[in-house]
């Protein structure tokens, strides 16, 4: 791997007083899938989230060491937290579509960014639903309720709504864990497609689905990294016993 898009140096962080990340270091490779595996509680979405700098939103959390994204430490004082989750965008467990027509939520982001061109915006919805294989769907009904959309298709709206601010890395926190299987694997193709042209880091509790959809996999323990390498190797040779035991169910 030569190409590093994300490094995160001895990252630590602390709710008050409990630890929930130990020093973690991790190198992330551009336009790739990596999956964060590990039982629940175990810092995942915690590290996830030190990627956008989502915790700074949540009181007594601590936070040393550094996250490198092209080499620029998103921790500095000067850093824009909104500026970066433009760069960096987070597609959430539960899909939250505004209460507004499905054209409303996708052009919502580009409009805050100073967007107000109606042909540009159609443009950049229209992109958008494309993007994230669900244009076809919705093409006929873009100033209805983005609330009467199915919860897969809500899902593929958010993940649509994340592309329009035309972020370079995206952050999935559980996409699929709400939906059914038929809408799973709609958002797993997706997933596939969308790491030509985005990084993608996707946090699963299924074991299967990080398998299929990643390239490189990465297991958390108790706040720590504990391994982290291509999937294949991960799920067929680890190195560490802890990961075997893991991936072939003995805990967790």
């Amino acid at each position: 791997m030569k190409e590093v898009k994300i490094k995160a140096r001895d990252v630590t962080l602390h709710y008050g007083s409990k630890m929930a990340l130990n020093a973690v270091n991790i190198d992330i490779p551009p336009k790739h899938v990596t999956a964060l595996i590990g039982p629940s509680g175990c810092g995942k979405s915690t590290f996830l989230r030190t990627l956008n700098r989502m915790n700074d939103l949540i009181p007594n959390v601590k936070i040393t060491g550094e996250v490198l994204i092209d080499e620029f430490n998103i921790y500095s004082k000067n850093v824009d937290a909104v500026n970066l989750r433009k760069k960096v965008g987070m597609v959430f467990q539960k899909s939250n579509p505004f209460a507004k027509s499905i054209f409303e939520n996708i052009a919502y982001g580009p409009k805050i960014n100073g967007i107000r061109d109606k042909k540009i915006l159609t443009e950049i919805v229209e992109r958008s639903l494309q993007r994230a294989a669900i244009w076809d769907e919705v093409k006929d009904r873009l100033h209805d309720s983005a609330l009467g959309l199915s919860g897969g298709q809500q899902q593929r709206l958010c993940i649509a709504r994340t592309l329009a601010v035309d972020p370079e890395i995206v952050l999935m926190d559980e996409p699929a864990s709400a939906l059914d299987p038929i809408s799973t694997g709609k958002i797993e193709e997706l997933i596939f497609k969308l790491k030509e042209n985005y990084t993608i880091i996707i946090v699963t509790h299924n074991m299967q689905q990080a398998a299929r959809v990643s390239d490189y996999t990465a297991f958390f323990y108790l706040g720590h990294l504990v391994e982290f390498g291509k999937t294949k190797k991960i799920f067929t040779q680890p190195e560490k016993q802890q990961t075997e035991d893991y991936i072939t169910g003995r805990f967790g």
